[in-house]
C-alpha cells in the first residue's frame, strides 16, 4: 500500500491505547508493538519521526500495511502484545530465543506424594495468571541443563521421591535411593502421607530461599531423634543438614533486609542479547540464570529491556515484589500496573542508584556482559567454524587469500586530548595478544581521527617496508635473524574501525608505501557495514554469520585495547597540577608556592608582586606563573 494512504487511515485510529501489527506486502507480521495512543504511536513511524534508529528506518520501508487492536488500558495491551509477539515472531521484534520451550520445576500438591520434577507446561492459568492445578512452579530456566543442575542439588539435599509409580506402601522392597537416604521410603510405607509432606515443604521453602526454616526444621528433629536415642536417624538428619548448610554458604547474602526480588541487566550485539537474571529471596541470592534474546539488532537497552521483562514474566508464574533493572524502560508504568495485576499485589520496577542494589545490578550487567563475550568466544572458537569464517570473509571481500592473519586498528581520544591508538591482531580466528600494539599520537593536535589515523598507520607500516627493504635479495647486508614481534609480518587483512573516511586516510598510507597489494577494509559500527577501497557501495554480512562475529570480536578488541589505554593516558594526566605545565617552575618552587598560598586557585588570585616573594622566585617567573594559570 502506497504510504500517502496512510495518512487518511491515520485521521481515523483513535487515540486509545491498544496492540498494532505492521504487515509487508505478503501480509507477514513484522512488527508488533503497543501504545497508549494509537493514532500518535503509529503516525510517528510516517510523519518523520525524528532520528529513527536503523532498524525503524528498514522496517518502516517494508510495512504496506498495518491493523490495530482498541483495549481499555494499556496493561491490556502489554498482555496482547506479548501473545502477537509469540505466535507470529515478527521479524523486527527483540524476543525471547525459543521462549515456549524454557522448562520448570513442578512440586504437584495435589498428589498424596508429591513428585519434583520438569515440566515445559506450567499449567493452566484463571484470569490475573493464577494457576488452577494446585501445583507449584518454579523458573522458567534457560534450558534443560540449569534445571536437572538444581534436581541434582535438590535430590541430595532433600528425600523426596523420583520414582513415578503409584504409592500404595505396601511394596515388599525398596529402591536403592532409600538405602542411601536419598528417599524416606513412601513405597515401603516407612512414611505417610504428613511425614512426607514435611519434605516436600521443605524443598518449597528452599526454593523460595527460606533456608533458616529448613534448617530449624530440620535441626529441631535431629535433636529429636538423638533424645529418643535414635541416633541412626539423628546421624541422616545430621548429614542432610551439613549439605543444607553448606550450599546456604555458597548463597551469596547480601544487606537486603529479607527481600524477595528478581534483578535483571543486558549485554547485546549482532542482533542477540544476553539477558542475566540473579534470583534474590528472604536477602540470599539463590540463583541466577541467562536467557538469549534475538531481533535485538539496533535496539536500545531499554528496549531489550522491556521486551525481556513482558515476555518473561508473561511466561513465569511467580513474580516478586520488586525487580531491579540496569536502565528505565519508557513503558515501566504500563508493565508495573500489568505484573501488579498478575502478581495480585504490589510491584515496583526500580533502577537503583546507590548503594548495595547498585553494586547488585552492577555485578549482573558484569555477568551479562562476560556472558556475551564467552557466547562470541565459543560461537568462534571451534577451529571447522574458524576457517569456514575466514572463508566466507575471503569470498565476501573478494579477498586474494584466507584472511588468517588480520589486524585491526582504533582511536580513542575526548576532544583531541590524550589520543592513542591500539592495534589488535587476530591468526586463524583467534587473538595473538603478543602482536597487540599501542601508539600515542605525538603529531596530530585537536580532534581529527583521520590524521590520527595515518600517524599509526605510517608508524606501523613505515617499518614493514623497511623490514622489506632490508630483506631484499640485492641488499648486501641481510638481516641475520627475523624480528619475533610481528612488524615484519605481512597480514592478509588490514581492518580499521570506521567508515568510509577512515579507509580512504588508510588507503593514502598504503599507497605511500606501496603497500597496494595489502588487503584494506573499514567496518563502520552503526550498520555494520564493511567498506572496501574502488567498491562504492558497503558490503553487509548476513546477521547471524560467523564471519560477521569474526570481525566484530575483532573490532571490540582493538576498541576495549584502544580506550584502556586511553583511560591509563587520562587517569595519569588528570593527577597533574596545572603548576606541572608551567615553564622553569620545578618541584621545590611548586612546594614554595603551594605552601604559600594553599592551592592553584590561591595562586591564580595573588599578586605578581606576592608571588615574586616567595623564596626562590623572581618577578619574571611570576609573570610567567601568573600567564599560565
Amino acid at each position: 500500500m502506497p504510504r500517502q494512504d496512510f495518512s487518511q487511515r491515520l485521521r481515523v485510529t483513535p487515540a486509545k491505547p491498544g496492540v498494532y501489527l505492521m504487515r509487508d506486502a505478503s501480509q507477514r507480521v513484522i512488527y508488533v508493538g503497543k501504545a497508549a495512543s494509537l493514532r500518535n504511536r503509529i503516525g510517528s513511524y510516517f510523519q518523520g519521526s525524528p532520528n529513527p534508529s536503523p532498524k525503524v528506518r528498514k522496517m518502516v520501508r517494508r510495512v504496506a500495511d498495518f491493523e490495530y487492536i482498541v483495549t481499555e488500558s494499556e496493561q491490556e495491551a502489554v498482555i496482547l502484545e506479548c501473545n502477537f509477539i509469540k505466535e507470529h515472531k515478527p521479524p523486527y521484534n527483540a524476543r525471547l530465543k525459543d521462549d515456549k520451550s524454557y522448562p520448570f520445576i513442578k512440586i504437584d500438591l495435589s498428589e498424596d506424594f508429591p513428585q519434583v520434577y520438569i515440566t515445559r507446561r506450567p499449567g493452566h492459568r484463571q484470569s490475573h495468571g493464577v494457576l488452577k492445578d494446585g501445583a507449584r512452579y518454579f523458573g522458567p530456566f534457560a534450558s534443560a541443563k540449569s534445571v536437572r543442575r538444581t534436581l541434582s542439588t535438590l535430590k541430595k539435599l532433600f528425600p523426596y521421591r523420583s520414582c513415578t509409580k503409584p504409592i500404595t506402601g505396601t511394596d515388599d522392597r525398596p529402591c536403592l535411593d532409600y538405602y542411601i537416604h536419598r528417599c524416606v521410603g513412601p513405597c515401603i510405607g516407612a512414611v505417610d502421607k504428613a511425614k512426607y509432606r514435611e519434605v516436600v515443604d521443605q524443598v518449597t521453602l528452599f526454593m523460595e530461599g527460606k533456608t533458616d526454616r529448613v534448617v530449624e526444621s530440620i535441626s529441631s528433629r535431629m535433636h529429636e531423634a538423638a533424645d529418643k536415642l535414635e541416633f541412626e536417624r539423628a546421624a541422616v538428619l545430621r548429614d542432610q543438614l551439613t549439605a543444607i548448610e553448606k550450599v546456604h554458604e555458597g548463597q551469596k547474602v547480601l544487606h537486603l533486609r529479607s527481600e524477595n526480588l528478581d534483578v535483571i541487566a543486558t549485554a547485546a550485539s549482532a542482533g542477540e542479547a544476553w539477558v542475566e537474571v540473579f534470583f534474590v529471596r528472604q536477602g540470599k541470592l539463590i540463583g541466577r540464570d541467562h536467557f538469549i534474546m534475538e531481533g535485538t539488532e539496533d535496539d536500545e537497552q531499554p528496549k531489550v529491556l522491556s521486551a525481556f521483562v513482558k515476555q518473561f514474566y508473561d511466561t513465569t508464574p511467580y513474580v516478586p515484589p520488586r525487580v531491579l533493572v540496569e536502565h528505565e524502560m519508557d513503558d515501566a508504568e504500563a508493565i508495573e500496573a500489568w505484573l501488579r495485576e498478575r502478581r495480585k499485589g504490589s510491584v515496583r520496577i526500580h533502577v537503583p542508584r546507590r548503594g548495595e542494589k547498585r553494586r547488585l545490578i552492577q555485578m549482573v550487567a558484569e555477568n551479562a556482559a562476560q556472558g556475551l563475550e564467552q557466547l562470541r568466544v565459543k560461537q568462534t572458537s571451534d577451529e571447522a567454524l574458524m576457517d569456514a569464517a575466514m572463508s566466507d570473509l575471503q569470498e565476501a571481500l573478494s579477498l586474494p587469500r584466507m584472511p588468517r592473519r588480520i589486524e585491526c586498528y582504533d582511536i580513542s581520544n575526548i576532544q583531541g586530548t590524550n589520543s592513542v591508538g591500539s592495534m589488535a591482531v587476530f591468526e586463524n580466528g583467534a587473538p595473538k595478544s603478543e602482536h597487540y600494539r599501542r601508539f600515542k599520537i605525538k603529531t596530530v593536535d585537536g580532534v581529527d581521527d583521520y590524521s590520527m589515523m595515518r600517524e599509526v598507520l605510517s608508524r606501523r607500516f613505515r617499518r614493514m617496508a623497511k623490514s622489506a627493504e632490508d630483506t631484499a635479495p640485492n641488499r648486501a647486508v641481510p638481516r641475520k635473524e627475523p624480528r619475533k614481534d610481528g612488524w615484519e609480518t605481512v597480514p592478509d587483512l588490514v581492518l580499521i574501525d570506521g567508515g568510509k573516511g577512515h579507509l580512504g586516510a588508510a588507503l593514502q598510507v598504503f599507497l605511500e608505501f606501496g603497500l597496494d597489494s595489502v588487503p584494506l577494509a573499514s567496518l563502520a559500527k552503526e550498520n555494520e557495514e564493511i567498506f572496501v577501497p574502488q567498491v562504492p557501495e558497503p558490503i553487509v554480512l548476513p546477521r547471524g554469520s560467523q564471519a560477521l562475529f569474526l570481525v566484530q570480536r575483532l573490532r571490540d578488541e582493538a576498541h576495549r585495547f584502544a580506550v584502556t589505554f586511553h583511560r591509563q593516558r587520562r587517569s595519569k594526566s588528570s593527577v597533574q597540577s596545572a603548576l606541572d605545565l608551567v615553564p622553569g617552575i620545578g618541584p621545590k618552587r611548586r612546594r614554595m608556592l603551594i605552601r604559600r598560598f594553599g592551592s592553584v586557585k590561591g595562586i591564580r588570585e595573588a599578586e605578581v608582586e606576592d608571588i615574586a616573594a616567595v623564596p626562590g622566585m623572581t618577578l619574571k617567573q611570576a609573570r610567567v606563573v601568573k600567564d599560565h594559570l
